[in-house]
């Protein structure tokens, strides 16, 4: 309890201030509301994309059949457009199986390019006789004319982009009148419209616009029921249908006093819109079984069933015709189909749509989850407020979940949550920033003398700042530039040139073992103390610490050659840079070391010391990077290591194997490192058993063999010493231990 209670007193303070930012946020987020811009809209339409995926409408009735202008029609007829004696077929078969209305997802704006006039016109070598009988004969137009006259057709127009100056404004159109507001400025505009020959536009039942258009990211969700066409109120070709089947004169619309539409009334009959006069049409899955195709409906092979009492569209599928659309429910579904899936909503009575009083209660509920957010956050712990939202938000989607499934209702549960959860962010944020500030304060105060990875911790966990250690296994660097005082007498008259010049090599040295995740310990002039597994666990610290070491050779050699070319273009004299490196790995003690008033973050311990000898040998051995037999035998995989010696050191009692590292595991591949480490093997085995000319034997070979001259010192130093053994034989006891005198 008392624990709680100082999370609770913890909250209070930390948002004394946040509860101004989150009455702001809230006001703000009622502003963008109204305002409602694009981005917000796209994310509410998602949502609802969500609910349709999740449960599409489930289909009840069948009450629309498509005659599919597919490929299989334009394989067997011929490509597209057909002639209209071949449409007017089709649709005297569809009447005759007892079609109820037939609409025309497709055009016939210009004549029939095989009208009997036009073809005697064209044709060569034709008889003046047979050129008069055809003028005589009705065109293909008018026989299509006559089979729609004797139906119920309605026909397709669509809305063009730029002014049409053919356009015959004296062709029938269907009757519109308005109920409450003008709702000129709300409902879809296009400046052109495209018909249909005159002939066929008389003699149809009714005639709608088929033009839909997607929502900006390319998916359509909702049809325009009435449309705006140069100057001409019309209606969709689904709206125009159901009108013709209701035998209603005159389609009404339903504007509120403003102007905003609200839906379009048939007879008794209203369909819902949304103020732009734009259905939500509720999806079902493409339903591959209300397809006929076209070449069938011509030839009269459809069975009856599936024509009789039922509404016909014809549209077509075909890839090449581009008619396809993407839907919440599907990628690709033909454009005829979305017509039919508006028309089958209104025979379901499934129409999906956003009442008048969604929007004031979706206000309701964001302003008021708000207000408790605001004022309950400081009062709660931090899982309590995730509880509580979480139940909040299950509300939410669950009353928006209810009325999409059992009221066909859209209603948007994305305001209220992203206002909430901005507003909750917000309180959490300021909190964040009083932290970080005092998180700045320790990041001063340490970071001129720690780490950056200890620095962060203790930003973090400010109570770590105290003194004392912990043991853990860790690997130790030493680097040191070698004959680095000749380098510095050459600089004596440009103290700022050597300064430059340490900056320029420790730089990448030190970037060499951070990117390899090591710690900095110290920098004791032109040497760095570095090592590996602290302050943050490290599994491969010992392979860190050699890629880090071989990296640094690699930086220096790059160095090396800029210097170069410097140095020939008139820049200071050109002394190479070689840098010997030491490592070792053990047991050591890592903490906070120092005074009361001043500690550092570093490492102590007998590896230590080892890691500091080996580096002030590798010089000796002819190696720039030496290694302990720990840390040897933890790499021996993935580098090439080369056994040097069996060294005693000062100060401990049991001697130590110490190892070069050669280069990367390609180098420990090569057949001529192979050839010398096994040279080396064996002169080390004659060594230590006392076969001085075994192991002068061994050197000769080795030196034939490395013609690089890699080892010549390596040898040089055991030469020396073996010459000195048959001189000086060493004690019985001798176990192959070379004595170090010193540190």
């Amino acid at each position: 309890m008392k624990r709680l209670s100082m999370l609770r007193h913890w909250f209070a303070r930390k948002f004394g201030f946040a509860r101004l930012a989150g009455l702001a946020i809230l006001v703000g987020f009622v502003a963008l509301r109204v305002w409602d811009p694009q981005p917000i809209e796209e994310f509410r339409i998602r949502v609802f994309d969500g609910f349709q995926r999740i449960k599409p409408r489930v289909k009840t009735q069948r009450p629309v059949t498509i005659v599919d202008i597919d490929e299989k029609s334009l394989a067997k007829l011929g490509q597209w457009p057909w002639p209209r004696t071949r449409i007017a077929d089709m649709v005297i078969n569809l009447t005759n199986l007892g079609a109820l209305a037939i609409g025309f997802d497709i055009m016939f704006p210009e004549p029939d390019r095989l009208n009997p006039d036009v073809v005697a016109g064209t044709m060569r070598y034709l008889d003046d006789v047979t050129r008069t009988k055809l003028r005589e004969l009705p065109t293909n137009d008018q026989i299509l004319a006559d089979a729609i006259r004797r139906s119920r057709v309605i026909l397709g127009e669509t809305a063009l982009g730029d002014v049409n100056p053919h356009l015959d404004k004296s062709l029938p159109e269907t009757g519109t009148a308005t109920l409450g507001g003008d709702p000129q400025h709300f409902i879809r505009s296009f400046p052109g419209l495209l018909r249909n020959v005159s002939v066929l536009e008389t003699a149809a039942a009714g005639r709608g616009l088929f033009t839909i258009e997607p929502e900006r990211d390319g998916i359509v969700r909702r049809v325009p029921m009435m449309m705006q066409a140069q100057g001409m109120m019309l209606p969709s070709l689904s709206l125009e249908i159901l009108r013709v089947l209701m035998r209603t004169p005159t389609i009404m619309i339903r504007a509120e006093p403003t102007g905003p539409v609200t839906g379009i009334q048939l007879g008794r009959i209203t369909i819902p819109t949304d103020y732009n006069a734009k259905l939500w049409i509720h999806f079902a899955r493409r339903d591959p079984s209300i397809y006929v195709s076209a070449s069938d409906a011509i030839e009269g092979n459809i069975p009856p069933e599936k024509v009789n009492g039922k509404i016909v569209l014809i549209g077509t599928s075909a890839v090449g015709l581009n008619d396809n659309k993407t839907t919440p429910v599907s990628l690709q579904m033909p454009g005829v189909e979305i017509h039919a899936q508006v028309i089958e909503a209104n025979f379901e009575h499934a129409l999906l749509s956003r009442p008048p009083w969604g929007i004031p209660l979706e206000f309701a509920a964001a302003v008021l989850l708000g207000l408790l957010v605001v004022i309950f956050t400081p009062m709660f712990g931090p899982v309590a407020l995730v509880l509580g939202g979480g139940l909040f938000a299950s509300l939410l989607i669950g009353t928006s979940w209810y009325f999409y499934t059992a009221q066909n209702l859209l209603l948007d549960f994305t305001y209220p949550l992203m206002s909430t959860m901005a507003i909750y962010l917000s309180m959490i944020f300021s909190s964040f920033v009083r932290e970080q500030a005092q998180r700045r304060q320790i990041r001063s105060a340490f970071g001129q003398y720690l780490s950056p990875a200890l620095v962060e911790q203790l930003a973090q966990s400010p109570e770590k700042l105290v003194l004392g250690g912990e043991e853990r296994e860790m690997t130790i660097m030493f680097s040191d530039v070698r004959g680095f005082t000749s380098i510095s007498e050459s600089y004596k008259n440009d103290p700022r040139g050597l300064t430059a010049l340490m900056n320029r090599f420790l730089t990448p040295l030190t970037n060499a073992i951070l990117a390899r995740n090591g710690t900095i310990d110290k920098y004791m002039g032109d040497a760095i103390m570095a090592f590996w597994n602290a302050p943050l666990d490290d599994a491969r610290h010992q392979i860190n610490a050699c890629e880090a070491a071989v990296d640094m050779l690699e930086q220096i050699d790059v160095l090396n050659k800029q210097r170069e070319i410097e140095a020939q273009n008139g820049g200071p004299a050109y002394i190479p840079l070689n840098v010997g490196v030491g490592l070792n790995t053990g047991i050591c003690v890592v903490g906070n070391m120092g005074s009361d008033l001043r500690f550092d973050y570093s490492v102590l311990g007998d590896s230590v010391n080892l890691a500091s000898r080996l580096e002030g040998r590798s010089k000796e051995y002819g190696f720039p990077i030496i290694v302990g037999s720990k840390t040897a035998l933890a790499v021996k995989e993935k580098f090439a290591i080369l056994e040097l010696d069996f060294i005693m050191v000062k100060g401990k009692k049991e001697p130590e194997a110490i190892y070069a590292i050669a280069g990367r595991e390609d180098i420990a591949q090569s057949g001529r490192f192979q050839r010398l480490r096994n040279l080396t093997i064996e002169m080390l085995a004659c060594y230590r058993s006392r076969d001085w000319n075994g192991a002068l034997e061994a050197i000769e070979r080795g030196r034939k063999t490395d013609a690089a001259r890699s080892l010549e010192l390596l040898y040089n130093l055991y030469e020396v010493r073996i010459l000195n053994y048959q001189k000086n034989p060493p004690p019985e006891d001798w176990n192959g231990a070379f004595a170090l005198l010193t540190k």
